[in-house]
């Protein structure tokens, strides 16, 4: 929420900058995100001073330019073309100097020296529309006589700036939605810190009814949803432009200014709270307002011109005919308020933050005034809004106060929570001794009032408005957070157990040993968020099928719907935001869950079962697993004078899958490669082990899949299962050798094979056929084409041989490379060539 500076001043005494400010409710739980200057011109007016026009000449070359010489006060007079009907000699007037910045809404001008038909102009005389203060454009501005040359327009135009504070409201703080919230807390933090200072805010004592011209019924059907509904009529409105320190409020913080009676609304709401919404008095059929919900299906068209179907769990604000408005997230076409608007009902009203928050998330509507009902809002703020915003209304609008306040109260309307606090309790879970008189302090500074109270503790009633405070642990939090976090001294002695390492504790450090050795590589590390899009998972038939998706009842967005089956689409947002920003050569690497759902594991929840199985029952169709995914895109070498360009491929990608099982000691031979393609992959190679569980998989991603994130680049993904890692490599140990003493031997063989079969099985094969003393099989060359038959191709493949402990001979060696050959035509329909 944005927070203006000047605006806070108005609702707490304090002497203190911006970053002070900022410093201080951050320190009390209002994380401040940043601090922004904001002008109310553009540009501050800076470089505009205001000059004297000591003489007007007529342009040689022009029937209505004027050469002016004009003092800018510092001594030496400049010479000015101006174009202004009005100019003449001896006039105070605004100058921009040389390099002065004017703007004309997003584009930026620079004055600078030139020549008008000839002549020398080094400067601009303004009207009100060029510098932003005006809208006339009718001549220069011409200021009074008296006004000082050569001071700077910004000091003549009394202009301030503003800042902008933008606190991250975390979802307990909803009594923080506010400038007058925020003004709480802060007033609090000041009193601790032994500033002076005091509260205020705008009386409504004036408050009054004019007449009961414009009476109309309020009706609430559904107590539920709408514990209290307040409202109003303000007749013979005027609706029109609000004045300028209204819309400076409001623009300041981020808000468009629509015209004063909307505007009011707003002012009420950033200020106190309090959403309001304003009804088109002649929009209210049957002068009667009803507070329903509406049949399943209702067509409702909000002002935005949307169609949408009500839900019956949608609570609508309704005229004797038709639904008005989802109640506290939109209005409805029609019936705001326009130019043509006279009369308004102001309605102000408490809404069942869960209500409202299905009714957002139903119709994917997120307003100011759903953020803040949806979190819960001051129960009894209602009456002290209305009256501020008919009294607004009578002031901007001129309008006449036409009705009593009707206030529809009801019993389940929430009432400030009674707490028992124990002087010990708060003692004992900070850890430090609070004298107990700056507690009750911090507690009536914030609201609280002490009932009763003893030697051993308190009795206190909080405020409807602190939603979050119903404990004494809650009482306690809010005591040390204005107390400071940091006064709380460190403990000289620290308590512990000692543990053993357990399974979780191997993982780390194989992800921190894997990481390393990734980032050493040039790779990245990233984190996504587990929710995701649902429309990423259409349309898949293979894996990763929508039907296996573990999906949220209420989910915030459609954007984070559900829990995500693999790691490839959060990698492929990051690669989208990084190639958007001209970063294209790119290595990522993340550790994170994903998760499923089997509908054919669901159990039937219906069935008598001993109250412990409960939650295995209900968890028995969901899974989750560990993974490890790695992305590449762009170029692997990159602008290199001692090497050309090379582009990512697959099979550096499967290098580094290759190494990280390595480096983690898994034996190649307990390993199966086979070849796969499906929903994710163009083409993929998978890994999987003796007993067909599948450890990895890595390829070329699909177009399909790229094109949702508007990749055009390929992309190369590796996706390794790590709790099946782990169990592989559970009672491995990486441990030293030393380098052999005997040599290795290098055997080739030229292999005539079907074109289906992959080299992984001559691979498997060969490594079957010799495991101790075979240490390696690298494929370096592979032939399709002439002189060779249909559907065959030619693999060259070397083979490395070694024996740790003696030297092998040319017996040996051909006994080893003649079982190869006979495993590998055996079993492959494989033939020597050269033979």
């Amino acid at each position: 929420m944005n927070v203006s500076y000047k605006w806070l001043k108005e609702y707490v005494d304090f002497d203190m900058t911006p970053q002070q400010v900022a410093a201080a409710l951050t320190s009390v739980g209002l994380e401040v995100d940043a601090v922004e200057e904001v002008q109310s011109i553009k540009g501050g007016l800076e470089g505009l001073v205001v000059g004297k026009v000591l003489t007007c000449e007529p342009h040689p070359d022009s029937d209505h330019m004027h050469v002016c010489t004009v003092d800018e006060g510092d001594g030496q007079p400049v010479q000015i073309v101006c174009g202004a009907p009005n100019v003449a000699a001896g006039q105070k007037v605004i100058v921009a100097t040389l390099g002065c910045k004017l703007y004309d809404g997003d584009n930026e001008f620079v004055i600078k020296k030139s020549k008008l038909r000839g002549v020398e102009s080094n400067g601009m005389i303004c009207a009100e529309d060029e510098i932003g203060v005006g809208t006339s454009h009718d001549g220069i501005m011409v200021l009074p006589d008296d006004t000082p040359v050569g001071m700077p327009a910004a000091k003549y135009f009394n202009l301030e700036s503003d800042w902008v504070i933008e606190v991250d409201i975390t979802p307990n703080h909803s009594d923080a939605c506010s400038h007058w919230g925020v003004a709480r807390d802060f007033y609090a933090y000041l009193r601790q810190n032994g500033y002076e200072t005091a509260l205020h805010r705008p009386s409504v004592d004036a408050f009054k009814v004019d007449n009961h011209d414009l009476d109309i019924d309020i009706v609430v059907e559904n107590t539920e949803a709408c514990p209290r509904y307040c409202a109003v009529t303000v007749k013979n409105c005027e609706v029109k432009e609000s004045p300028k320190w209204l819309k400076d409020k409001l623009t300041t913080i981020g808000l468009r200014p629509i015209n004063n009676i909307v505007d009011i609304t707003n002012y009420v709401m950033m200020a106190f709270g309090q959403p309001l919404h304003c009804f088109d008095a002649d929009m209210i059929l049957g002068k009667k307002v009803v507070v329903k919900t509406m049949p399943e299906g209702t067509s409702f068209v909000t002002l935005d011109g949307v169609e949408h179907k009500l839900s019956e769990r949608d609570l609508a604000i309704c005229n004797a005919e038709e639904p008005m408005c989802i109640a506290g997230v939109f209005g409805g076409k029609g019936s705001g308020t326009y130019e043509t608007t006279k009369d308004v009902l102001f309605e102000s009203a408490y809404f069942h933050p869960t209500w409202i928050r299905k009714s957002a998330r139903r119709h994917g509507l997120q307003t100011d005034a759903s953020f803040r009902f949806e979190r819960g809002i001051d129960p009894e703020g209602q009456i002290y809004a209305v009256k501020l915003a008919a009294l607004m209304a009578k002031e901007l609008a001129g309008g006449e106060i036409a009705m009593e306040i009707k206030d529809v109260k009801d019993a389940c309307l929430p009432q400030p929570a009674l707490v028992d606090f124990s002087y010990k309790y708060a003692h004992d879970l900070i850890g430090k001794d609070i004298p107990v008189e700056m507690m009750q302090r911090i507690c009536t500074d914030l609201g609280m009032e002490i009932l009763s109270q003893n030697s051993e503790g308190m009795q206190l009633r909080v405020p409807a408005f602190r939603v979050d405070v119903t404990k004494p642990c809650d009482v306690v939090e809010e005591i040390l957070r204005i107390y400071g976090y940091d006064n709380v001294e460190i403990p000289s002695q620290v308590k512990s157990s000692l543990t053993t390492k357990g399974d979780l504790d191997k993982s780390y450090k194989l992800q921190n040993l894997v990481g390393e050795q990734l980032v050493g590589c040039g790779f990245n590390e990233i984190l996504n968020n587990s929710l995701t899009k649902t429309a990423y998972y259409d349309n898949m038939e293979a894996v990763c099928k929508a039907e296996n998706l573990v999906r949220l009842m209420n989910p915030l967005s459609q954007d984070l719907g559900v829990l995500r089956q693999t790691l490839l689409f959060g990698g492929l947002e990051s690669i989208s935001h990084n190639i958007n920003r001209r970063e294209a050569d790119l290595k990522f690497f993340e550790f994170g869950n994903c998760y499923y759902f089997n509908a054919e594991k669901k159990q039937d929840n219906s069935d008598v079962v001993p109250s412990g199985e409960t939650s295995k029952q209900i968890l028995a169709a969901y899974s989750e697993d560990y993974h490890l995914g790695l992305w590449l895109t762009g170029k692997r070498v990159s602008g290199s004078w001692a090497h050309p360009n090379e582009d990512a491929s697959v099979y550096e990608l499967k290098a580094y899958v290759l190494n990280i099982l390595q480096r983690l000691g898994v034996p190649f031979g307990a390993l199966v490669f086979g070849e796969e393609k499906n929903d994710l992959f163009v083409k993929a190679q998978t890994i999987s082990q003796r007993g067909g569980k599948l450890l990895a998989q890595f390829g070329i991603v699909s177009k399909k899949q790229t094109a949702k994130l508007d990749i055009d680049a390929p992309v190369y993904y590796a996706d390794i299962n790590w709790n099946v890692l782990l169990k592989l490599v559970k009672n491995k140990s990486v441990s030293f050798t030393e380098v052999p003493k005997f040599p290795a031997v290098s055997r080739d063989l030229a292999l005539l094979l079907d074109k289906e079969v992959p080299f992984a099985e001559v691979e498997r094969i060969a490594y079957q056929s010799e495991k101790k003393i075979l240490k390696e099989v690298r494929l370096f060359d592979v032939y399709e084409g002439k002189n060779l038959e249909t559907g065959k191709k030619s693999y060259a493949v070397n083979f490395i041989l070694q024996d740790t402990e003696k030297t092998l001979n040319d017996k040996q060696i051909d006994a080893i490379m003649s079982k190869i050959e006979q495993n590998l035509c055996k079993q492959l329909n494989a033939k020597v060539r050269g033979k």
